[in-house]
């Protein structure tokens, strides 16, 4: 697959080469007078993204995030002893899928390929069973990540030959947005490189994402790995998040048609010293204002390995006072290790972890209001899910 430099057109290849991006700002009349002349076509889908956004970061929901692959999904499965068939697989979506009145908490579904068209066992298609419930299908369409060559050991992602065809697919199937996770490594540098290979290739996503009708979740991951303190999460946020908007502007991606999904600015899992819920919302919500511009409807933060109570309770932090944007989550296993713990692959467990998984999504509703409280919580709930170099 082609590197960010191989995909960038001239006219930008030059620019950027004389212009790095502490100084960018000072070439912004110089850009805009090149830029006159030449003709940008809106995606023909612009009022239906802005829509589609809009629902998605609706009052007090969030996301369900369940797109991990087949291998990562085997590894669940095999916590609770069931081998990775996709007879198991599908039998666990459709717990998470079907559990009634999900919709009153989540407002979107981020989906595998492989469940995007699949259907319950009663023959009933999962995009129709959460569009029963006011829940918007979404789709995962990154293929994974890769060695990048010339970093320090750094990924890349890959996925955008044919991406094109298979979103029109997915649009066609029922799915109204997508994601792309792309990772950023703090003990690993970052280089240069990593970044502006992370946003260039985030920035062709969206583009091509919003062009064929998916509103597209913008998801460079600061990792957890590392024992830097807080002050240095904050720092490469900063500068990761300021790459990715020059590129969305780049390529013209609607700002009002996206959705961002960051990393919370917490020290390194391995810090010495924890940060507390306050300390962790006032870094993130800094970084955001001083990055994100209004004209973005929504923040749905990724878990990142947080343990179910932590992501909630800096969810909630967050809350404490009204943000420019709707902030909200898109949680994998802070949403759902409880309900793979309660049921166990057994059939009649079904409803308990059913139950397990609204009292999850309702908390982090609750949090999504500024109102969730952790009394009661139950000791399961507050473990941590860090893995190092944990991959989907």
């Amino acid at each position: 697959m082609a590197t960010a430099s191989a995909k960038l057109n001239t006219f930008s290849s030059d620019w950027i080469a004389h212009n790095p991006f502490s100084s960018r700002h000072g070439s912004s009349s110089l850009l805009a007078t090149r830029r006159v002349s030449l003709p940008i076509r809106a995606s023909s889908y612009n009022d239906e993204l802005v829509q589609t956004a809009k629902s998605i970061a609706s009052r007090g929901r969030g996301i369900l995030a369940i797109d991990e692959s087949n291998a990562t999904c085997g590894k669940r499965l095999a916590s609770i002893g069931l081998d990775n068939t996709e007879v198991n697989r599908q039998a666990y979506r459709q717990l998470l899928l079907t559990t009634p009145g999900l919709g009153e908490y989540i407002s979107g579904a981020i989906l595998f390929e492989e469940t995007l068209y699949q259907s319950t066992s009663d023959g009933k298609k999962f995009v129709d069973c959460l569009r029963a419930e006011n829940i918007v299908p979404g789709i995962k369409v990154d293929k994974g990540l890769v060695p990048l060559p010339g970093s320090n050991n750094e990924s890349w992602c890959q996925g955008l030959d044919g991406l094109a065809s298979r979103s029109a697919e997915y649009y066609k199937q029922g799915a109204r947005f997508a994601k792309w996770r792309t990772v950023v490594s703090i003990p690993s540098g970052p280089s240069a490189l990593a970044v502006k290979e992370a946003a260039w290739g985030l920035a062709r996503y969206a583009a091509i994402s919003q062009d064929n009708g998916l509103v597209p979740i913008v998801e460079p991951e600061i990792l957890l790995d590392g024992d830097h303190p807080i002050e240095r999460t904050l720092e490469v946020a900063e500068k990761v998040w300021s790459e990715v908007f020059f590129y969305l502007a780049e390529n013209n991606v609607t700002f009002e048609g996206i959705l961002l999904k960051p990393s919370m600015v917490t020290p390194g899992a391995e810090h010495k010293e924890k940060a507390s819920p306050e300390t962790i919302a006032k870094c993130t919500l800094t970084m955001l204002r001083r990055r994100v511009p209004p004209a973005v409807p929504g923040i749905m933060f990724l878990s990142g390995g947080q343990s179910e109570v932590e992501a909630t309770l800096n969810l909630n932090a967050m809350n404490q006072s009204p943000n420019p944007w709707h902030v909200s989550f898109s949680y994998a296993r802070a949403l759902q290790n409880t309900v793979l713990k309660t049921w166990k692959g057994r059939p009649e467990n079904v409803e308990a972890a059913q139950k397990s998984l609204l009292v999850r999504a309702k908390a982090n509703s609750l949090a999504q209001l500024g109102t969730y409280s952790a009394e009661g919580e139950s000791e399961e709930a507050k473990k941590g899910m860090f893995v190092r170099g944990y991959t989907y």
